[in-house]
């Protein structure tokens, strides 16, 4: 993995935790202690992270409207969104996860798309009320601040007494052995919950978190009716994924 290539991993991964920690992340991506602190430091130098003995803080403005969410590589997300939209249909119940990917398919949806939508995340709550004809229901429990998403016991409830015709899972990890992995237990389990009750599960990757792992599964690949992603499926990077018989678009 290219250094721009972990550097935007590590700003991902403040998506979904509060606190990375150096060891931790050095096993992650198969590299040295010495070489997390060095992009730790740069990262620092620009403004993006605290250093703190042993990890990183992601820094936090408190000036910031808490819904002007920077979205990183957003050309590779829009891809994906646009791909998605194909899996649209009227009338749908449908179930969306967290995510910046997740946050820019949304920003594609055509204004008079008519659906109910269930979410957990605040931020896609906010992009979708824009929407006169889509029943929203967001989904209320512990709020994971960092990533804008209720976690816990009420959110796993709640979905659990949903039937979803499809659900759009944000992708923090997803490897050809491993499947779907979450660097949070908690967010782990509630991804197992709307991967259970929807019919369809269309998982959202860009290319960089492909061929990842992290600590918690989610499911393996053949739970997943298609892997969409911003590479072309005949990129070697998603060959593996395609000779495993995964639908890859």
């Amino acid at each position: 993995m290219l250094k721009r290539e972990r550097h935007q991993y590590i700003m991902d991964k403040f998506q979904e935790t509060e606190k990375i920690n150096t060891i931790d992340l050095a096993i992650e991506l198969h590299i040295s202690e010495d070489t997390i602190r060095r992009d730790f430091n740069e990262l620092h130098n620009k403004g993006l992270i605290n250093k703190v003995y042993g990890g990183a803080f992601l820094v936090k403005c408190n000036s910031k409207n808490v819904f002007d969410i920077a979205i990183i590589n957003e050309e590779k997300k829009i891809v994906v969104g646009q791909k998605a939209l194909a899996f649209l249909k009227e009338g749908q119940v449908i179930i969306m996860s967290g995510g910046t990917t997740n946050l820019s398919f949304c920003k594609l949806i055509p204004i008079d798309f008519s659906a109910t939508i269930y979410t957990y995340s605040l931020p896609i709550a906010m992009q979708l009320s824009q929407h006169p004809n889509i029943e929203l229901i967001f989904i209320g429990g512990k709020l994971q601040k960092n990533a804008m998403v209720t976690i816990g016991i009420d959110v796993v409830h709640v979905l659990s007494k949903i039937k979803a015709d499809i659900c759009f899972l944000g992708v923090s990890s997803i490897d050809e052995n491993q499947g779907l992995t979450e660097m949070g237990y908690e967010v782990s389990v509630v991804k197992k919950e709307m991967i259970r009750v929807s019919e369809k599960v269309i998982a959202m990757a860009t290319s960089d978190k492909i061929n990842g792992k992290m600590m918690h599964k989610v499911c393996g690949l053949e739970q997943l009716h298609a892997v969409i992603t911003d590479l072309n499926p005949k990129s070697p990077k998603v060959k593996n994924f395609v000779e495993a018989g995964v639908t890859v678009l």
